[in-house]
């Protein structure tokens, strides 16, 4: 979804218009960009659409998760192993 100039709001008007912007948010569907000093710090946005964004960015955690269980697996499959004095060095390098 594009942020329309009309949804980017200086913080200083957000404080007397926040239920109205509240509203748009709900019921329009749009999402507000607050600015603090010209640029942007604070967004508006349904708590519906918040919880499903939350939820999005669960479900990728997980994939990326698999995603490297799978490279472990495909390794081990070649032979590709790491001694576990090496593992214990890059761990310590860190």
């Amino acid at each position: 979804m594009s942020v329309r100039t009309s949804d980017i709001v200086p913080i200083s008007e957000a404080r007397a218009r926040l239920t109205e912007l509240a509203d748009e948010v709900v019921g329009a569907g749009a999402e507000k960009v607050l600015t603090k000093n010209g640029s942007s710090f604070v967004a508006i946005v349904d708590a519906k659409k918040l919880d499903y964004y939350h939820a999005l960015e669960e479900e990728h955690a997980g994939l990326v998760l698999l995603d490297e269980a799978e490279k472990g697996l495909r390794q081990i499959l070649a032979g590709e192993r790491v001694s576990s004095d090496d593992l214990m060095r890059a761990l310590s390098d860190r």
